[in-house]
C-alpha cells in the first residue's frame, strides 16, 4: 500500500511516498530511505522505489522523499548549503514515519550520497536503530572529483565556451556553484562536502549496519571496519548491479535484486533481533482508494502579492490507475488551459534536470493547468499485467494520454490543451495528435524518431543513428587512427554499409512520398501527410531542437515538402549549444523561454480547415 504526502522540513514541504505493509500484524521497525544526488537518483528511481517496496513486503513500512529543492519537494535557495539542509531532511523524514506510523525503532537506507546523509542524520540522533549503506560515499572530496570527471567527459567533443561558461548557466548566475548532468550543488555545498571524510569521524550512535559495497569499484571496507572496531553489529556485503542500477539512463536501468534480496534479509533478521510488535497496526487505505482528499504543495507566487499556484498527486485512469502532479494555477485564475508533460523515456515525472518540475511551476504561474503524469509502467505508476517495466513506447501509451486528457477537462474543466514532451515524449504527443485525441497543440521537444512499431527495440538500427553517422563517418575518413581501426577489423564495416543503404533509401522514399502527396495517394507511415491532417485539424504544431539533433534532417526526409507548406502552423525551432536533454541551465532556460513562447505568447488564430495554400518558413532560430 503506498500513499503519496508532504510533509515539513524547517521551512520547506517535501514530497514522499509511504509505503505501508499489507498485513495488520507488524513490526517496530521502519526505514526511511535516502535518495542519491542529481542524476544518479533520476537514474535509480525506479530501484530505490523497490527497495521501499521490499522493505514494506517484509512488515516494514518504508518513507521514500524528495530532498529540498529535489524531485517534487518545494524550491530551494540556489545559495543554501544543501549538504546541511538535506541532513536536517532526513531528520525530518524520521520524525515523520514516527509519526505516522508510530513504529518505535527507525533504519536509515541510503544511497551513494544518501549513505552520507545518512550516516550524518544518524550521528545526530540517539534513535536511529540501523543504518543500510549502498555503495556509500565515504570522502566528500573524491566523491566531488567524480562529479567533475563525468562532467568533463561529458563535454568532450563540443565547444569548450558553450559547455561550460554560458552566459545564463548555473556558475554565471550563482558564482561558485557547479551543474553536474543538469543539477546543481552551490559553492557553500560543495565547501560542506569537501570536508567530510567518514573515516575521520566518530562513528554514529546505531547498533546494526549494513554496508553494500561495488563490486565493480570497492571503497567502503575500511568504513566496515571503522563502524564494527566501534562495536557496531555490522555486516558488509560487496555486490554487483549498482552501475546497472543508477549509473545507465532509466531506460537501461535494471534493479539490482542481489542488492534488494540482501537488505530484504538483514532487515528481516533485525526485525527478529528487535521484536515484533504486541499491539497491531492499522493497514490503511491510500487515498486513491478511498476517494479522499490529497496532500498539497503550495508554491510561492510570482510577485510579492497574491495567491500563488498549489501542487498535489493526483490518480487518474479509466481502466488502469496512473500517478502524476497536478501544479494548478491560482484561485483566481479563470482562463481553463491545460498542459500535459509526457515521459522523456523512463524518466519519471520530474523529467531530465528537473525540467518538467520548473516548466509545471512556470506555466501555473501564468494561468495553466499543468499535470506532469507517469504513464503506466514508469515512475510511480504500476506496471500492466504482462507488460515489462520502464516500456518507453508501450502501445497502451495512447491510453494513458487520452486518460489524462479526459481527467483533465472533467476534473478541471480545462478547455484548451497542449501536450508536450522530449524525446520520447515528444513521439507520444505527436501519435496522440495524428490519432485525433482532443488536443489543440503539441510542443515536440528533440523526437528522435515518429514511427515505432511493436517488433522495433532499442537495440536495433535507430533512425537517428542513420541520418546521424553518415556525416561522422565523412568526418573520420581524415582521420589515421580511424584507418588504422578499419584495416585492424574493429570497425564494423557491414554496419556502416548498412547506415548508408538505409540512408539512401529515406531520402528516395522521401521523393517518392512527396509525389504521393500530389497525387492525393495515401501511403502508410507518411509524416508530411500526418502533419497536414493533424494542422488541419486545428492543432498547431512546434516542433523544437538543439542543434544538431538528428531529429532535424529526420524531419526534413520524411516531413518533405509538407513542412514547408504548413508554414508557421507547423514551427520548427532551434536552441544551439544545447545537447539532447538541455543538461545545462543555460541552453535549458532558451529552451524553457521558447517553449514559454510557443504555449502562451503566440496568437490563438483558429486554424485552416484544410492546409492546402498555405505558406512560410518552416525554420526559426
Amino acid at each position: 500500500m503506498s500513499e503519496p504526502l508532504y510533509f515539513s522540513s524547517g521551512d520547506h514541504d517535501l514530497f514522499a511516498w509511504l509505503h505501508r505493509p499489507a498485513v495488520l500484524n507488524s513490526s517496530s521497525v521502519g526505514l526511511v530511505v535516502c535518495k542519491p544526488f542529481g542524476y544518479e537518483a533520476l537514474c535509480a528511481h525506479r530501484g530505490v522505489r523497490a527497495f521501499a517496496e521490499a522493505a514494506a513486503k517484509q512488515g516494514v513500512p518504508s518513507l521514500r522523499f524528495d530532498y529540498s529543492g529535489c524531485g517534487d519537494s518545494a524550491d530551494i535557495d540556489p545559495d543554501a548549503d544543501q549538504i546541511k539542509v538535506w541532513v536536517d531532511d532526513v531528520l525530518a523524514a524520521v520524525a515523520e514515519l514516527r509519526r505516522r506510523t508510530g513504529v518505535q525503532h527507525v533504519c536509515l537506507l541510503g544511497v551513494r550520497l544518501g549513505a552520507l546523509l545518512a550516516t550524518l542524520a544518524a550521528a545526530r540522533s540517539t534513535g536511529i536503530a540501523g543504518l543500510v549503506l549502498v555503495a556509500p560515499v565515504i570522502k566528500g572530496k573524491r566523491y566531488l572529483r567524480e562529479l567533475r570527471t563525468a562532467r568533463l567527459a561529458a563535454q568532450l567533443g563540443t565547444d569548450r565556451l558553450a559547455a561550460g561558461h554560458g552566459d545564463t548557466d548555473v556558475e554565471s548566475t550563482t558564482p561558485g556553484s557547479m551543474e553536474f548532468s543538469g543539477y546543481a550543488m552551490s559553492a557553500q555545498s560543495m565547501a560542506t562536502l569537501s570536508g567530510i571524510d567518514l573515516a575521520e569521524l566518530a562513528a554514529p550512535p546505531v547498533a546494526h549496519a549494513l554496508v553494500v559495497d561495488r563490486q565493480d569499484l570497492p571503497t567502503a571496507h575500511g568504513w566496515y571496519e571503522a563502524l564494527v572496531g566501534a562495536g557496531v553489529a555490522a555486516q558488509y556485503r560487496k555486490l554487483s548491479g549498482f552501475v546497472e542500477m543508477a549509473l545507465v539512463a532509466p531506460h537501461f536501468a535494471v534493479v539490482s535484486q542481489s542488492m534488494t534480496e540482501a537488505i530484504g534479509n538483514w532487515l528481516k533478521h533485525l526485525v527478529s533481533e528487535l521484536g515484533l510488535r504486541t499491539e497491531q497496526l492499522t493497514a490503511a487505505a491510500s487515498p486513491a482508494a478511498l476517494g479522499t482528499a490529497l496532500p498539497e504543495l503550495r508554491l510561492p507566487a510570482a510577485g510579492s502579492e497574491g495567491a500563488g499556484p498549489t501542487e498535489l498527486p493526483v490518480f487518474f485512469g479509466s481502466g488502469f490507475p496512473l500517478f502524476g502532479i497536478m501544479t494548478r494555477p491560482p484561485q483566481q485564475e479563470v482562463r481553463r488551459r491545460g498542459v500535459i508533460l509526457l515521459n522523456a523515456g523512463a524518466d519519471y515525472h520530474m523529467g531530465a534536470s528537473r525540467l518538467y518540475v520548473s516548466l509545471a511551476r512556470l506555466w501555473a504561474r501564468n494561468g495553466y493547468y499543468v499535470l506532469r503524469m507517469d504513464m503506466g509502467g514508469l515512475g510511480d505508476s504500476d506496471t500492466r499485467a504482462g507488460k515489462t517495466d520502464d516500456e518507453i513506447f508501450p502501445a497502451e501509451a495512447l491510453d494513458d494520454i487520452r486518460d489524462a486528457v479526459a481527467y483533465l477537462r472533467d476534473r478541471y474543466d480545462v478547455r484548451e490543451i497542449t501536450l508536450t514532451g522530449l524525446c520520447s515524449g515528444a513521439y507520444h504527443a505527436l501519435r496522440a495528435a495524428a490519432v485525433g485525441l482532443p488536443v489543440e497543440r503539441v510542443l515536440l521537444v528533440n523526437p528522435q524518431n515518429y514511427f515505432w512499431s511493436p517488433d522495433m527495440t532499442l537495440d536495433d538500427l535507430q533512425l537517428a543513428e542513420v541520418v546521424r553517422n553518415p556525416t561522422l563517418y565523412k568526418e573520420r575518413m581524415q582521420s589515421a587512427s580511424a584507418w588504422r581501426r578499419l584495416l585492424s577489423g574493429h570497425v564494423n564495416v557491414w554496419r556502416i554499409f548498412k547506415i548508408y543503404a538505409y540512408r539512401q533509401m529515406l531520402v528516395s522514399e522521401a521523393a517518392l512520398r512527396n509525389v504521393a502527396r500530389t497525387l492525393r495517394i495515401r501511403l502508410r507511415n507518411d509524416l508530411g501527410r500526418e502533419l497536414e491532417e493533424i494542422v488541419g485539424r486545428g492543432v498547431q504544431v512546434t516542433f523544437i531542437f538543439a542543434d544538431g539533433e538528428p531529429g532535424i534532417d529526420l524531419l526534413k526526409i520524411q516531413g518533405g515538402s509538407a513542412v514547408r507548406k504548413l508554414g508557421d502552423y507547423c514551427r520548427v525551432r532551434i536552441i544551439k549549444d544545447a545537447d539532447h536533454t538541455f543538461s545545462r541551465s543555460g541552453p535549458r532556460s532558451a529552451m524553457e523561454r521558447v517553449l514559454s513562447d510557443e504555449l502562451f505568447l503566440l496568437p490563438t488564430t483558429p486554424m485552416p480547415v484544410s492546409p492546402k495554400g498555405l505558406r512560410g518558413v518552416a525554420e526559426s532560430r
